[in-house]
């Protein structure tokens, strides 16, 4: 597994383990946005039901498919209203944050448990069984995926919480304006799927940097527990 390219074409003996880590990644990343919503005083999502680990509730057909055939994709936006805020613009910046940060730390957990099982033995690096090589497959999907995520649900682009982000950060003479650009944004997300060089200049180098984050947050634990 060269880079986290292999995820655009999975083999179907892998496509469980990214189906499973897909599972975990949305379903954490948006329960995060529910519960800092509710918790900074906007009910909505809970209302819906919305905040909740039930995966089923939060995956959005368009998302998961472009994430199996594209390479990228997301689950279905929780609904957050920010007029329930005491600081509107302050706490909507944290919980689009936390979408992202949420998926961070999903990696980070799981490069710390890869190591430990790396270190002590019940996995190897180059496995021995059939069992090893499946959590070998696993870890490295899981934690690969979860540094895309973190990285992807970054970028300034609707739906993504990069977008809502700067969209809380910008003036409100701009804030009107970028409303009007979220209708495109779908539109968006084709080109740089079927325009090679957009493509290769946004979503290709994130494969990339995640691949580097797993292999560095693997190499750094495991040499803790060694």
């Amino acid at each position: 597994m060269d880079t986290l390219q292999s995820f655009i074409r999975v083999p179907l003996d892998q496509l469980p383990f990214l189906l499973l880590s897909i599972l975990i990644a949305f379903t954490v990343h948006e329960f995060s946005h529910a519960y800092f919503a509710n918790k900074f005083g906007d009910p909505t999502a809970r209302l819906l039901g919305r905040m909740t680990l039930n995966p089923a509730v939060h995956f959005d057909f368009m998302g998961i498919v472009l994430l199996l055939l594209a390479g990228f994709g997301w689950a279905r936006p929780v609904p957050v209203n920010r007029e329930n805020f005491s600081r509107p613009r302050l706490m909507g910046v944290i919980v689009s944050a936390v979408g992202p940060i949420s998926n961070l730390l999903l990696a980070t957990l799981g490069a710390l448990i890869y190591a430990v099982l790396l270190a002590t033995g019940v996995l190897s690096p180059i496995p021995v069984s059939r069992l090893q090589e499946a959590g070998e497959i696993f870890f490295y999907t899981f934690i690969s995926l979860n540094y895309f995520l973190f990285f992807f649900n970054l970028i300034p682009l609707p739906p993504l919480d990069g977008y809502r982000i700067f969209e809380d950060l910008a003036p409100r003479s701009i804030r009107g304006k970028l409303q009007q650009f979220e209708q495109w944004s779908i539109f968006i997300f084709l080109m740089i799927l079927f325009i090679p060089v957009l493509r290769d200049n946004t979503i290709t180098p994130l494969y990339t940097w995640a691949y580097f984050m797993y292999i560095d947050s693997v190499n750094f634990f495991y040499q803790l527990f060694t």
